[in-house]
């Protein structure tokens, strides 16, 4: 029994290993692919366009309530103890450094990161990538890394989107909720933010675009089993997406504060 329980420990390990060496391998073809520069820009803009225009709705949608239920959570002791003065400050404070980043960084690999993942998986399974390595086309430099520095940008870009929207959801709710006048809560929210808020999410959402990057390519270039395959590939990208997403945000908070 014994045995069995270490024969399976050892294997999940192995596993888990494969799996990071073949992300971490991935990075250094796409850092060789940077320096100089050798990627198909078409490549780029398209993805930028399917990855980032094509979600904005979802953001300002999530964005939006995801500041209202800052000011909903909140709403009960600010009527209890009068503190109309804290609500811009907390609701930016949260947005800013850790509800904004996060969600939208979920939201994000959940929508991009797994339609890439079972994008690029069925190109290999349908031997796509293959026809292009027959061509002298290769695949990190044409399908890689366009889509790695597509989804950093345009995650940034977004995160910066839903903060502006999360704020007026926030206002809005605060005036109809907890009858905090806009100019009590600009108030409130202004002198209490500073810009490092701010930059402080901005790292987080250049640091989740990077990482849900890695992880959906990885997973999704290296299907096995056919379309079965392609969905096994699909949630272990999401699932290890947010797990990157938790552990680096604990070690960006725990080094930036």
């Amino acid at each position: 029994m014994i045995g069995n329980l270490l024969a399976r420990i050892g294997g999940a390990f192995l596993a888990l290993a494969h799996e990071v060496g073949g992300v971490v391998h991935l990075l250094f073809k796409v850092l060789i692919a940077l320096v100089p520069p050798r990627f198909d820009r078409d490549e780029l803009w398209r993805n930028m366009y399917k990855m980032g225009v094509r979600s904005v709705p979802i953001i300002i949608l999530t964005a939006f309530f995801t500041g209202g239920i800052m000011v909903i959570q909140s709403s009960v002791f600010v009527k209890k103890f009068g503190a109309t003065s804290l609500v811009g400050w907390g609701a930016g404070y949260a947005v800013f450094r850790e509800v904004g980043p996060i969600l939208l960084g979920l939201m994000f690999s959940g929508r991009v990161g797994s339609n890439n993942t079972a994008e690029l998986g069925t190109m290999v399974i349908t031997e796509q990538i293959d026809g292009l390595r027959a061509l002298a086309i290769d695949p990190v430099n044409y399908l890689i890394v366009p889509r790695v520095l597509a989804m950093i940008v345009m995650l940034f870009l977004l995160t910066i989107l839903g903060d502006i929207v999360a704020i007026v959801g926030a206002a809005l709710f605060g005036q109809l909720l907890a009858d905090v006048s806009f100019a009590a809560f600009w108030t409130s929210f202004s002198q209490n933010l500073h810009i490092v808020d701010l930059t402080h999410g901005l790292v987080k959402a250049a640091v989740f675009g990077f990482i849900v990057s890695l992880t959906s390519c990885w997973f999704g270039i290296s299907v096995r089993g056919g379309a079965v395959g392609v969905g096994r590939a699909v949630n272990n990208s999401v699932v290890a997406a947010a797990l990157g997403i938790v552990l680096s945000d604990y070690i960006i908070t725990y080094t930036l504060s």
